[in-house]
């Protein structure tokens, strides 16, 4: 998906939202076992109050796209260390919408990953360092 695709809201609403939002629903779970498509869950889980044809039709490629690649997905290894790593990121005015930062952040036990996140920042961010250093205290509160 494009970040930098504008979804319209002035086409027609899906006459039927429910199974919109039970798409998004799975994919939302399918983003545990495959973190390369969460941009493109969050985007779609922006619409589940209104969904759109438009909004429909993406949310189904990303299903084909799923379907295409099943073998490919996080791998667990036997064999770890147990050291505890973390890595933050953010893109400074990443929300096409609401054009706050995004905050996306990754811990690590050894090799394998167990806790990720993305969710836009509450203020909205002046600079690209100010939106870094928040996506950095973030880290940092979810390890203590």
């Amino acid at each position: 998906m494009d970040q930098n695709l504008k979804l319209s809201e002035s086409s027609d609403l899906l006459k039927d939202p429910f199974q919109y939002r039970r798409l998004v629903g799975c994919l939302i779970y399918w983003t545990i076992t495959q973190p390369n498509i969460t941009y493109s869950v969050h985007v779609l889980s922006i619409f589940m109050h209104a969904p759109r044809k438009p909004h429909m039709e993406l949310a189904l490629r990303v299903m084909r796209y799923l379907e295409s690649n099943l073998g490919q997905g996080l791998f667990f290894p036997t064999q770890n260390n147990l050291s505890l790593r973390a890595f933050s990121d953010s893109n400074w005015g990443g929300c096409p919408t609401s054009h706050r930062s995004t905050t996306s952040y990754c811990i690590f036990l050894g090799f394998a990953l167990i806790f990720r996140q993305t969710k836009k920042q509450k203020i909205m961010s002046l600079f690209l360092a100010e939106a870094e250093y928040r996506a950095m205290t973030e880290t940092c509160c979810e390890l203590s």
